[in-house]
C-alpha cells in the first residue's frame, strides 16, 4: 500500500530484498553514496573493487571484495563505473551469468554514442539481465537526503522480472520508480539529466530578444534623442528609468503571448471544423511553453514592481521635486488640483495593483504542488478566466499610463511613438480576437467542435464523429 510515493506498509518483496546482498562495482562518489543509502534502507552491501585493500572511503558496515568474489555473492550488481571501463566485465562473463546488472551511468553530452550505455552493457555481458536505473539521482542528493527534487527513478529493461526487482529496491529506498519500458528507452533516459531547461529555451530566447529590442528602442528614444536634439546628457536613465520601461513592456508582451496561441488554435479549429487535426508544429511548440512564458513574464513584473518602489529615493526624482517646490515658492503660487489627473493616477495605480495580484495568483496556481490540489475546472478557471482578466487589467494599466500621448504627434521623437505603445500592440490584438470568439454564436460553435462535432469537408454537412 502506498501514499504519495512513500510506503506505509512494506510489501513482502521488500523484506525479501532486504535479506539479499547488493553488489556495487565502483567506489567513486556515486557508488559510495548509493551504498550508504542502501545500507540505511536495510540492505546488505558488498563493494567490488580492483583494489579491495583500499577500503577507507567506503561506508562502514560494507564488505569490499574483488569484482569476481563480490559478484559471486550477490544476485543484483550495480555497475557504477563509466562506460569506458565496461570491457573488464568480459572477464567476469561466467560469474555474471544470470545476474541482474543495473547500469547507472550518464554521458557527458546528449547522444554521445550510437547506442545507450545500457545497451552497450547488454552487448558486453549478453547472458546477464541489464536494467537502466538511478541515473537521474545525484550523489549529493543521496548523501544529504534531500531527494525531494529527484525522487523519481526511471527504470527500463528487456527483462520484466529483473526490472520489477529493481523497482522494489527503488521503493524500499524511499524513491518512486517509473516504468520506462524496454531497454530501447535507455537512450532517452540517459539523455534526460543532460538536458538544460529544454522547455525554457524558447521562452528565454523570446524574452531576451524582446528585452534587447525594447531597450535599444528606449535608449534611442530617450538618451540619444536628448543628446542629439536637446544637447542634454541623460545617460543615467539607462540604470533605472529605461529598465523600468523595458520590464513592464516586455512583461505585458509575454503575458499576451501566453494567450495568443489559444486564440490561434480556436480560429484554426473554426476554420477546419474539427478538433481531430494536428496543429502546425510551431503552434504545438508555442502552446507547450506557455507556462514558462507566463513565469518569465511574472518575474519581469516583479522586477518592475521593485524598480517602481525605489523611485522616491532616486536623486533625479528628489532633485526635480525640490526644484519644483523652490520654483513655486519664488513665484508664490501652487499648482492647481486637477480632478481628472487624480482619477487618472488612482486608476493607473489601482489597475497596476490588481493586475499584479492576479499575475501572482496565476504564477502560484501553475506550481505543481498547487495545481495538483485543484480540479481541472478550477485550474482552467484561474488560468483562463482570471488570466484574461489579468491581461485586461495590465493592458488598462498601460493605456491609462500613456493616456492620450500616442494621439499627439509632438510626442513622437524621430517619428517613433512613445515606448509604452509597443506593449499595447499584442495585448490589444489578443483581447479583440478573444472578444470576437466569445460572441455566443461563435463560442457555441467552438464548444461543439471541442466536444467532437465535425464539419464534413466534402458535403459541408454537419456530422457526428
Amino acid at each position: 500500500m502506498e501514499a504519495n510515493g512513500s510506503n506505509l506498509i512494506p510489501l513482502r518483496s521488500d523484506f525479501t530484498e532486504k535479506q539479499e546482498s547488493i553488489c556495487i562495482f565502483g567506489t567513486g562518489d556515486f557508488g559510495r553514496s548509493l551504498g550508504l543509502k542502501l545500507l540505511q534502507s536495510g540492505f546488505s552491501v558488498v563493494f567490488g573493487s580492483r583494489n579491495p585493500g583500499l577500503s577507507g572511503w567506503v561506508p562502514k558496515g560494507v564488505e569490499v571484495l574483488s569484482h569476481a568474489d563480490a559478484a559471486e555473492k550477490c544476485p543484483v550488481i550495480i555497475v557504477a563505473v563509466q562506460r569506458d571501463h565496461y570491457p573488464f566485465l568480459k572477464e567476469l562473463t561466467e560469474v555474471l551469468d544470470g545476474k541482474i546488472l543495473v547500469d547507472v551511468s550518464n554521458n557527458l553530452k546528449i547522444n554521445q554514442y550510437p547506442e545507450s550505455n545500457a545497451e552497450f552493457l547488454a552487448q558486453t555481458v549478453p547472458r546477464a539481465s541489464v536494467v537502466k536505473a538511478f541515473n537521474t539521482v545525484s550523489a549529493w542528493a543521496l548523501q544529504s537526503g534531500t531527494l525531494d527534487a529527484s525522487r523519481q527513478v526511471y527504470v527500463c529493461s528487456d527483462d520484466n522480472k529483473a526490472k520489477h526487482k529493481v523497482m522494489d529496491i527503488v521503493r524500499t529506498m524511499g524513491l518512486v520508480p517509473q516504468d520506462s519500458g524496454s531497454l530501447m528507452a535507455a537512450k532517452e533516459v540517459e539523455n534526460d539529466p543532460l538536458q538544460l531547461f529544454p522547455m525554457w529555451r524558447l521562452p528565454i530566447y523570446v524574452c531576451a530578444g524582446l528585452t534587447v529590442l525594447v531597450f535599444l528602442y528606449c535608449v534611442i528614444n530617450d538618451v540619444i534623442y536628448s543628446a542629439v536634439i536637446n544637447g542634454k546628457d541623460v545617460s543615467f536613465r539607462m540604470m533605472i528609468s529605461i529598465p523600468n520601461k523595458v520590464f513592464p513592456i516586455v512583461s505585458l508582451m509575454l503575458l499576451a503571448l501566453v494567450y495568443l496561441p489559444g486564440v490561434f488554435a480556436a480560429i484554426i479549429q473554426l476554420y477546419r471544423g474539427t478538433k481531430y487535426s494536428r496543429f502546425p508544429n510551431w503552434l504545438d511548440r508555442w502552446m507547450l511553453c506557455r507556462k514558462q512564458l507566463g513565469l518569465v513574464a511574472l518575474s519581469y513584473a516583479f522586477i518592475h514592481a521593485i524598480y517602481t518602489l525605489v523611485i522616491p529615493i532616486r536623486y533625479y526624482v528628489r532633485h526635480r521635486i525640490a526644484s519644483s517646490t523652490i520654483e513655486q515658492a519664488k513665484k508664490n503660487e501652487t499648482s492647481p488640483f486637477v480632478n481628472i489627473m487624480a482619477w487618472r493616477t488612482d486608476s493607473y495605480i489601482a489597475m497596476g495593483i490588481l493586475g499584479f495580484f492576479f499575475y501572482v495568483l496565476l504564477g502560484i496556481t501553475s506550481l505543481p504542488s498547487v495545481s495538483n490540489a485543484v480540479n481541472w475546472r478550477e485550474f482552467r478557471f484561474v488560468q483562463s478566466k482570471l488570466g484574461y482578466l489579468t491581461l485586461l487589467l495590465c493592458t488598462g494599466h498601460a493605456l491609462i499610463f500613456g493616456w492620450n500621448k500616442f494621439l499627439n504627434v509632438a510626442n513622437f521623437r524621430w517619428y517613433m511613438p512613445p515606448a509604452y505603445t509597443l506593449s499595447l500592440i499584442i495585448p490589444c490584438i489578443v483581447l479583440i480576437l478573444k472578444f470576437i470568439l466569445i460572441i455566443p454564436c461563435i463560442d457555441n460553435r467552438i464548444t461543439k467542435i471541442r466536444q467532437g462535432w465535425e464539419k464534413s469537408s466534402n458535403t459541408q454537412s454537419d456530422t457526428k464523429f
